[in-house]
């Protein structure tokens, strides 16, 4: 049991340690999948807004460019701060 109890602290903690260290998604790149996977409060279709409005409007100069995608708020761009990039 001890050794059980031992294993699975190791595998939580290697999970946590991926998650902790993961390079924020530059959104400029991103796949829809990508998106609506990696942001809090991003569903498919709301991933495939951001997307079209890339291929239509440019790339985001700054995470703060989000804001101009009909459905993405000022609250939900703040969510996702730790999780998006801008490259």
């Amino acid at each position: 049991m001890k050794r059980l109890k031992r294993f699975l602290s190791i595998c939580l903690l290697a999970l946590f340690a991926n998650v902790a260290w993961a390079e924020p998604l530059d959104i400029n790149t991103a796949t829809v999948e990508q998106i609506a996977e990696a942001m809090t409060g991003v569903g498919k279709a709301k991933a495939e807004t951001i997307v079209k409005d890339r291929e239509t409007n440019g790339k985001f100069k700054s995470i703060e460019d989000l804001n101009r995608v009909k459905g993405i708020g000022k609250a939900t761009v703040e969510k996702n701060r730790d999780k998006i990039a801008v490259k």
